[in-house]
């Protein structure tokens, strides 16, 4: 059944995938593949689609669009989560805007944001993981950003990792900060500050798994995972599959499949089942494509695509 949350599905043990060869193992005769793998299905449409991932114009171009909204939601969590201890800034406990003129708040609001900036950009050197990468679009943005440190992307389509290490090339200032590999999560060493797993859940067979695998790689110091998917509705099978790839054709044919998408509430609750106690939900809003606009956020998280930002605790 549709309504059934994929989060409960266990991790299948066998499966034939035309993907990196790092992330295999033979077992006996046969040869296992990690339980963080896409479908050979998926793998072989985001191979087609790999040649045209930065053509701003082409098959990708609402990815493009949502890049700014993910990227917009990314920073606007962390900032919520610097505290201002410049005893020269003032921080109104009231809602001032209701009281003040508008030239005292615009000054309150700008002496606020530029002392968040400046904890940002000396005090923050941040780690990412990108999961599910895909040509590097949110790689790069979120490399050059000044509080970041490394970006780190990875994906299971060689073709895009490919593209996203030439696009790359064209920017020096990503050098050092930006990497990619073609790997499975489950082959990811160390720790990072953010993992972001971006329009990537939906792609996966065993969502379960992705999540775990992340929360393993994450900071256990107040590290930050973010995600985007879409909720299983019919209102999503609507605007992501019948409008947006069937109608205005704005999306590529098969790239979305209603069985695969994931509700919110579903994630959150396999938080409380699985880690309980040590997370926070910090956001989770709900955004929607307007074609005179871009992508916007509304309140209504279970309905359509969302980002959520969970964060892990002591």
């Amino acid at each position: 059944m549709l309504l059934r949350s994929r989060l409960l599905k266990t991790a299948p043990s066998w499966k034939q995938l035309s993907v990196c060869s790092k992330s295999k193992f033979s077992f006996g005769k046969q040869t296992r593949y990690k339980s963080t793998d896409a479908s050979e299905d998926e793998v072989k449409h985001f191979q087609e689609l790999a040649p045209t991932w930065w053509d701003t114009d082409g098959s990708q171009r609402i990815l493009h669009k949502m890049n700014l909204a993910r990227l917009d939601f990314v920073q606007r969590t962390l900032r919520n989560q610097v505290k201002i201890k410049d005893p020269e800034i003032f921080v109104p406990g009231f809602n001032y805007r209701e009281f003040l003129p508008g030239y005292v708040c615009d000054n309150i609001q700008r002496e606020m944001q530029d002392s968040i900036e400046t904890s940002l950009d000396e005090k923050l050197k941040m780690s990412v993981l990108d999961v599910g990468c895909g040509g590097g679009i949110l790689s790069e943005s979120l490399g050059r950003l000044k509080w970041v440190k490394s970006v780190q992307g990875i994906d299971l389509t060689r073709e895009c990792i490919v593209v996203a290490k030439e696009h790359a090339k064209k920017d020096p200032m990503l050098e050092e900060k930006v990497s990619y590999e073609c790997k499975a999560l489950e082959d990811v060493t160390g720790q990072f500050d953010i993992i972001t797993c971006m329009e990537m859940l939906e792609h996966v067979d065993v969502p379960s798994e992705i999540l775990r695998h992340c929360w393993a790689r994450l900071n256990p110091d107040k590290g930050i995972l973010f995600l985007s998917t879409i909720n299983r509705d019919l209102i999503s099978w609507f605007t992501t599959i019948f409008m947006g790839e069937n109608v205005l054709k704005v999306v590529p044919k098969g790239t979305h499949h209603l069985s695969k998408y994931i509700n919110s509430k579903e994630i959150i609750a396999w938080f409380d089942e699985n880690y309980g106690g040590q997370f926070q939900l910090l956001d989770l809003k709900g955004t929607m494509y307007l074609p005179l606009q871009g992508w916007v956020e509304h309140d209504c998280s279970d309905v359509g695509n969302y980002f959520m930002a969970i964060q892990r605790l002591k």
